[in-house]
C-alpha cells in the first residue's frame, strides 16, 4: 500500500511510499540531464582521461543551445560529512555543473528535479524529517515570476544557486514485518531481520529496505517459487518516537519443479548437443542456481557465444516450469597474438590461429606459433643463442564417451632457453577429461617427451613416458577475475621412464587459492596462493633437468630472477631441486571501474630434498597495476626481493593479461 504525502513534523506521523520508488524516483532527472555528453576537457587532459575511460566519450553531443551559467553552493546544518557527500552527490545542479542547462526553463527544471533526488539521498541515510530550500537567484523554483528573475540575473554572470539542507534526525528502524500478500500474516519461513537487515533499533536506511526486497524475492526462489515477488509495502515513519515501521507484502507464488527443456538457435552444433548437457531431469525442484550452473557449464564451450535461459510466465499443468534455452554462435574461426615481458623471465610474443566448431560437435583446434628471447645468456650453457621457439596444436572433442568425457591432446615442438638448461624437444599429451560436476574434473593422460638437453654436465638424450593423473576443483565465480570461491588442482604422474632413473619415480603436486571480496562492490579482494610438489624414488642427478623444479619469477616469486630461487652446484650455477614451495597474497583494489593497484608479498625455495625443507626460503614484496578491460585485466608488477643472495638482482618487472593467479 502506498500513502504519500508531505508528512509532518515531532508529534505526526510520514507515511511514505515504496522504498524503491523513493530511491528511483530521481532516474528520470538525472537521465535527461546526463544522458548523452561527456565533460568537456581540452587536449592532452581529455586523451588521457579517455584512455582510461573510454566510456567518457560514448554519446558525445553538440553544445547547448542558450546555455544558462550557474554556479551553485550546497550547505547541510551539521556539517555531517557522509551526509553532505550524499547529498552533493545527489545533486544535478552540482554534478552538471560544468553543463549549462538551456534557458531559465532548464534551470528550474533542474532545481525541481533535485528536491526528490537530495530527499531520496535523506531517506537512504535515515533522514525522514529533513527539510530542503533550493533557491535560484534567492528564490523559489516555484516562484510566480521566477522565469524573469532567472533571466534578470544571467545578465549580472552566472545565476547563484543555494541548496540549504537540514537533514533532521536518525530514524531507527521500529516493528518490521514480513507478511504475505493473500493473508496479511507473517510468513513462517521468511528469512530473519538479521539476514535482511531490517533489526529494530537500527539506522532505517532505505536502501537497507531495497536490498531486502531482492533478498526476500532469492529466498523464495531458491526455496523453489519461480514466481516470488514483493507486491506491496507499508512505510510509515512516527516523527514523535523517530521509529520506520515497515510492512512487506510477499507473494511466494507456487512451488514448481523443472519441466520440458526447449532449445533455440543451436543448430551450428550436432543435434541434441545442447540437450545432453542440460542434466536436470524433470520433476526437479525448481533453484536459479541449477539454472546460473548450466548457463556457466554451457558457456565454457568456445563454440557458444551466448546463452539466454527464459523462465515461462506460467506453469504446466503438471506444476512444472517450462524453460527455454537460447544459445548463440561465436564465429567459428579466429586469429590473436599475445605477448609477455619480464625483467628477469625473458619476453616472448605469440601468434595463433584457431576454429571453435572444427566438426560441428564444438571440437576445438588452435595452432600456436612462439618465439622468444631470455634476455641473458644461460648460466648453464653461456655459449648459447638466447632465442627459443615453440611450434604447438592443441585439440579438444566434447563428449567423446559421454557429454562428461571430453578428449583432450597437446602436440609441441619447441626450444626451451633458462638459467639451468637449454631444451629441445618433441611433446606429445593425451588424455580424457571427466566432469564429475561443475565444480570438479579428473584427466588422465598420457605424457610423452623426447628431448636433447643441455647442462653444466654436458649435452643429453632423454625419453620420459608418465601417465599423469589430474584433479580440479574450481567453485570460483569468474574465469579471469574471481572474487570468491577456491581453486585445487593435484597431479600424481607414475613414471614408466624418467630419463636416466627408467621406471618407478613419481611426482606430486598440488595447488590451493582462494578469493574472498570485503565488499559488495567487489572493489576490495584479498587472494592467497599457495602450491607444493616433490619427485619421488629418484635421485637429483637422475631426474632430467627440464623435469626438476625451479622458483623464481613472475610465475612464481616475484622480484628474483628467472629459476634463481632453486639449489646450484659448487659453482654457483643453477641445477633444480627434487621439491618445492611456493605461496603468495594480494589485495586487490579498484580504484576506478578501469583502475587498480595489488599490494602483494611472495615467498618460495626449491630443496634437494625429496620434500620441502623450508631452509633458505626466499621472500618478495611489490606493487602491481591493473587495467581492467573485457577480455580481463592487463597486469603490470614490480616486486622486490626482500632477502636476496649476492646472484640475485633488486627488482622485477612483468607485464602480461591476466591476475597473477
Amino acid at each position: 500500500m502506498y500513502r504519500a504525502s508531505k508528512g509532518k513534523q515531532a508529534g505526526g506521523l510520514l507515511a511514505l511510499g515504496s522504498a524503491a520508488v523513493l530511491l528511483a524516483s530521481c532516474l528520470p532527472a538525472v537521465a535527461q540531464e546526463s544522458a548523452g555528453a561527456a565533460t568537456q576537457q581540452p587536449g592532452l587532459f581529455n586523451s588521457l582521461a579517455n584512455l582510461f575511460n573510454p566510456q567518457r566519450t560514448a554519446g558525445a553531443e553538440p553544445p547547448t543551445i542558450d546555455a544558462l551559467p550557474y554556479s551553485v553552493a550546497i550547505e547541510v546544518r551539521g556539517g555531517n560529512r557522509d551526509i553532505t557527500n550524499a547529498v552533493t552527490d545527489a545533486s544535478n545542479l552540482e554534478s552538471l555543473e560544468s553543463r549549462p542547462p538551456s534557458g531559465a526553463a532548464g534551470l528550474v527544471r533542474r532545481a525541481r528535479a533535485d528536491e526528490g533526488n537530495i530527499n531520496a539521498a535523506l531517506y537512504s541515510l535515515g533522514h525522514y524529517a529533513g527539510t530542503i530550500r533550493i533557491t535560484l537567484a534567492g528564490n523559489a523554483p516555484d516562484a510566480p515570476n521566477i522565469f524573469e528573475i532567472v533571466e534578470a540575473a544571467r545578465k549580472r554572470g552566472p545565476v547563484p544557486v543555494r541548496i540549504d539542507v537540514d537533514p533532521g534526525p536518525v530514524f531507527t528502524f521500529g516493528k518490521v514485518q514480513i507478511l504475505d500478500a493473500a493473508t496479511h500474516r507473517p510468513l513462517a519461513d521468511a528469512p530473519s531481520l538479521d539476514v535482511l537487515n531490517l533489526q529494530p533499533g537500527e539506522p532505517a536506511l532505505a536502501s537497507a529496505i531495497v536490498r531486502a526486497e531482492g533478498v526476500l524475492v532469492d529466498h523464495w526462489r531458491r526455496a523453489g517459487h519461480p514466481f516470488a515477488r514483493v507486491v506491496d509495502k507499508d512505510v510509515v515513519a512516527d516523527h514523535a518516537t523517530r521509529k520506520l515501521d515497515v510492512a512487506i507484502l510477499v507473494s511466494p507464488g507456487p512451488v514448481a519443479t523443472f519441466g520440458r527443456f526447449t532449445v533455440e538457435g543451436a543448430d551450428f552444433l550436432t543435434p541434441g548437443f545442447i540437450e545432453e548437457r542440460v542434466e536436470i531431469a524433470p520433476g526437479t525442484p525448481y533453484s536459479p542456481d541449477v539454472l546460473n550452473r548450466l548457463r556457466r557449464r554451457l558457456l565454457k564451450y568456445e563454440s557458444i557465444a551466448s546463452v539466454r535461459l527464459i523462465e515461462a510466465d506460467h506453469l504446466a499443468p503438471d506444476g512444472s516450469l517450462p524453460i527455454t534455452i537460447e544459445v548463440t554462435a561465436r564465429k567459428p574461426r579466429y586469429v590473436g597474438f599475445s605477448a609477455t615481458y619480464s625483467s628477469t623471465d625473458g619476453s616472448a610474443i605469440n601468434g595463433y590461429w584457431g576454429h571453435r566448431n572444427l566438426f560441428g560437435g564444438g571440437e576445438t583446434l588452435r595452432l600456436d606459433s612462439q618465439v622468444s628471447w631470455f634476455g641473458q645468456k644461460p648460466e648453464a650453457v653461456p655459449d648459447a643463442d638466447p632465442f627459443g621457439y615453440r611450434l604447438a596444436a592443441s585439440f579438444m572433442k566434447p563428449g567423446i564417451y559421454t557429454p562428461q568425457d571430453d578428449l583432450i591432446a597437446q602436440a609441441a615442438i619447441f626450444r626451451e632457453v633458462t638459467n639451468a638448461y637449454v631444451n629441445e624437444a618433441i611433446t606429445l599429451l593425451a588424455g580424457v577429461r571427466h566432469r564429475f560436476n561443475d565444480q570438479l574434473s579428473m584427466q588422465v593422460s598420457i605424457d610423452l617427451e623426447e628431448s636433447r638437453v643441455e647442462d653444466t654436465t654436458g649435452t643429453h638424450d632423454y625419453f620420459i613416458a608418465g601417465v599423469p593423473i589430474d584433479v580440479n576443483y574450481d567453485n570460483t565465480d569468474s574465469d579471469l577475475d574471481p572474487s570468491r570461491g577456491w581453486r585445487l588442482s593435484g597431479t600424481v604422474e607414475p613414471f614408466a621412464y624418467l630419463g636416466d632413473s627408467g621406471g618407478g619415480p613419481a611426482l606430486l603436486k598440488g595447488s590451493a587459492s582462494t578469493y574472498y571480496a570485503l565488499d559488495e562492490r567487489k572493489r576490495y579482494i584479498l587472494a592467497a596462493r599457495v602450491a607444493a610438489g616433490s619427485v619421488l624414488g629418484a635421485s637429483l642427478d637422475d631426474i632430467p633437468p627440464q623435469r626438476r623444479f625451479y622458483v623464481g619469477g613472475g610465475g612464481s616469486l616475484r622480484g628474483y630472477d628467472y629459476q634463481s630461487a632453486s639449489p646450484r652446484n659448487a659453482d654457483g650455477v643453477i641445477i633444480g631441486g627434487r621439491s618445492f614451495f611456493e605461496a603468495s597474497v594480494e589485495a586487490r583494489i579498484r580504484l576506478t571501474d578501469t583502475i587498480g593497484v595489488v599490494p602483494f608479498m611472495d615467498m618460495g625455495s626449491a630443496f634437494t630434498s625429496e620434500l620441502p625443507d623450508f631452509d633458505e626460503m626466499k621472500y618478495s614484496a611489490g606493487i602491481g597495476l591493473r587495467y581492467y578491460t573485457a577480455i580481463g585485466p592487463l597486469r603490470l608488477d614490480v616486486a622486490f626481493p626482500l632477502n636476496p643472495s649476492p646472484e640475485d638482482g633488486t627488482y622485477g618487472i612483468y607485464v602480461s593479461l591476466g591476475q597473477s593467479f
